[in-house]
């Protein structure tokens, strides 16, 4: 029987394990654009769970442990395969209502409903990807359990078959094969549950690396530091806090670099919460005091300050006591209908707010919004119904995870693109009901073409393509259309291939690299081409795509 501890430390461990190798994760992903990645968004969304898990108490119910898990990883759910995790782990939930501790039969029947619930949230599942491997693993287990009860010998099991599947993806889906590589949200889920296996074996909990952890602490470190371990540190501050600033710093150790032990013996002279971990390269400090600057310039005796932090902790204490005592509270439900739209760049979201869009989520390509965060802007909208444009198709399943926790009637359109997003805009009709309105925005994203300019985010062997990092990628209605190495020319020959004999629009939304002058010179090439067509240019501020180009 595994305890609810034992769950407990299971789970942070499997959430540590994926951030350590996200990166590695996030390079298997065959399509070189530039995106929120699997190993990124299944780390984010596991690793939404860890503070709760670690605030339980060791006595805590292994059912209490599944739920609080499953609750997070929802809320947090970052991409498509950061929800199918979030669906593995509610089977968990399901699985051990009621149970104090898991026993091996307890184990099978929570994957198998993690793998039912994942299955049913996918309209098309695609065999070969993280759905596959689940399956495959739960299957395993279910026929294991016929010779044994021991729930460390089925969940090692599950790991071998897991392991076994994910090999053989690239025979199930041609376009892995081509690249030579597996499926990456089948790799993140080996990841995880080959590091719950080990707690149940007696292991410790794995350790974030310290690139890891100095990832999520700062979003722009660089890749160069060390990935040795330590042990990481979560300030639970008390009522009363004896020292106010918490410091942390990273040190590049100095070819002389003195004994570490010693800067740990200076810092607690003048402080608490003392953690000092080194290892060739670096030094990783963490300390309470009421006197940073002596601690960081102790830390100048042994080699280059990285990172240096300063928190005045009392501050941190009233804010986050302010923020216990205040809810959410969802608006009032004063309109019939309300509109939730998922954007980036300053010109694309005033599009949608002039168009009638209540709520804006920032995200798009490589900022996946998590189901909280789409959520929160549904209740913030206010009215009785709410239309949901992801505009992205990595954003649809985490959009559809919120309805079921929204207050309120909430449709969400299947938009991929902008364009999509604002096509549905304009088919609303306030005087139309709410079936109608679906119908009609549906019909009108199919009736746009849109075509998106970005680069490459690695080499990549594409559909037979050798695709070199940098280059410019031109993708027509979400697939890759050619390879260019001039940015206009790419845009000119892109809206070229769209522009059919019923096309009567032409618009054209530049991001944030482009500048007026190229914009316009694109904008005067378009409409001396096609005179006949009404062709706008507006400038969206987007990231990461160059134009993106709508046709209808």
């Amino acid at each position: 029987m595994i305890n609810g501890n034992m769950l407990r430390r299971a789970f942070i461990s499997g959430a540590h394990s994926i951030t350590n190798k996200k990166k590695s994760v996030d390079e298997l992903n065959v399509f070189p654009v530039p995106d929120g990645d699997t190993g990124s968004n299944m780390s984010m969304t596991i690793n939404n769970s860890v503070a709760e898990l670690e605030n339980l108490e060791d006595s805590v119910a292994c059912s209490t442990v599944a739920s609080t898990a499953a609750s997070c990883l929802l809320r947090g759910a970052r991409g498509n395969s950061g929800v199918i995790l979030s669906l593995i782990f509610r089977g968990f939930a399901k699985g051990l209502a009621g149970k104090n501790e898991m026993s091996a039969e307890d184990l099978v029947n929570s994957l198998e409903l993690g793998v039912q619930g994942a299955y049913k949230s996918v309209m098309k599942p695609t065999e070969g990807t993280i759905l596959t491997v689940a399956r495959e693993a739960a299957e395993k287990a279910r026929a294991s359990l016929r010779s044994t009860n021991d729930v460390r010998a089925i969940m090692a099991d599950i790991c071998t078959q897991a392991r076994e599947t994910l090999d053989k993806t690239p025979t199930l889906l041609p376009a892995l094969a081509k690249a030579g590589v597996v499926d990456a949200g089948g790799m993140g889920l080996v990841i995880i549950f080959e590091a719950m296996r080990d707690v149940f074996d007696g292991g410790e909990i794995v350790e974030q690396t310290v690139q890891a952890a100095v990832q999520n602490q700062h979003n722009h470190v660089e890749d160069a530091v060390t990935t040795d371990t330590f042990s990481s540190v979560v300030g639970q501050y008390d009522a009363v806090i004896n020292f106010t600033y918490c410091t942390e710093m990273l040190i590049t150790k100095k070819p002389d670099c003195d004994d570490p032990i010693k800067l740990r013996a200076y810092l607690e002279t003048i402080g608490d919460c003392v953690v000092v971990v080194d290892d060739d390269e670096i030094i990783k400090v963490h300390v309470h005091t009421n006197n940073p600057g002596k601690a960081i310039e102790k830390g100048l005796e042994f080699g280059y300050i990285n990172f240096p932090k300063v928190e005045n902790m009392k501050l941190q204490h009233e804010k986050e006591q302010k923020k216990a005592k205040s809810t959410f509270v969802p608006a009032e439900q004063e309109k019939d209908f309300g509109f939730v739209a998922v954007a980036a760049g300053n010109g694309v979201e005033a599009l949608f707010k002039d168009v009638g869009v209540d709520c804006v989520v920032k995200g798009g390509q490589t900022m996946n919004p998590s189901t909280q965060d789409i959520l929160e802007a549904i209740m913030s909208c206010p009215a009785k119904t709410v239309f949901v444009l992801p505009n992205n198709k990595n954003i649809i399943m985490a959009a559809e995870q919120a309805v079921k926790l929204a207050d309120r009637k909430v449709c969400v359109l299947q938009t991929r693109t902008i364009p999509q997003g604002m096509s549905a805009m304009l088919a609303f009709d306030p005087e139309a009901d709410f079936n109608t309105n679906r119908i009609e925005m549906t019909a009108a994203i199919e009736r746009v073409s849109t075509g998106q300019i970005t680069f490459a985010a690695r080499d990549s062997d594409y559909e037979g393509r050798d695709i070199k990092q940098g280059e410019i990628l031109a993708m027509d209605n979400g697939k890759l259309s050619f390879v260019e190495k001039d940015l206009a020319k790419a845009a000119f020959k892109l809206t070229k291939k769209l522009v059919k004999g019923d096309s009567s629009y032409i618009t054209i939304i530049y991001g944030a690299d482009v500048t007026d002058d190229a914009a316009e010179a694109l904008y005067k090439q378009i409409s001396t081409k096609f005179s006949g067509l009404d062709v706008n240019l507006i400038n969206g501020g987007q990231p990461v795509y160059y134009y993106i180009i709508s046709v209808e």
